[in-house]
């Protein structure tokens, strides 16, 4: 039932990291938090992201919303690094013919 989901409690203890934290994360829609048997889990999906919004918090001392910020430009980059690949197959189609 709760495979590929890790305690919050243990992921909190591990990485020194206040509930408060990834609670205002999962408020802000940054993560996702699965709450079973009132007992709240992370998603092993969730985990390289929630790893990276916490050493930008711990290491560069950036705050909730710089966080949501630079997430959001991270993903607008990934998006447009997708977009990219679409077009670049779809111009070698062209190419090849």
């Amino acid at each position: 039932m709760t495979a590929g989901l890790i305690a919050t409690n243990d992921f909190c203890t591990y990485h020194h990291v206040e509930f408060t934290f990834i609670d205002s994360l999962n408020e802000a829609g940054l993560i996702e938090i699965r709450v079973i048997d009132q007992k709240s889990f992370i998603p092993e999906s969730e985990l390289q992201k929630l790893e990276q919004m916490i050493r930008l918090h711990h290491e560069l001392d950036i705050n909730l919303a710089g966080i949501e910020a630079i997430t959001h430009l991270l993903q607008r980059v990934q998006n447009m690094h997708e977009e990219m690949r679409l077009l670049r197959n779809r111009l070698r189609r062209y190419e090849e013919e």
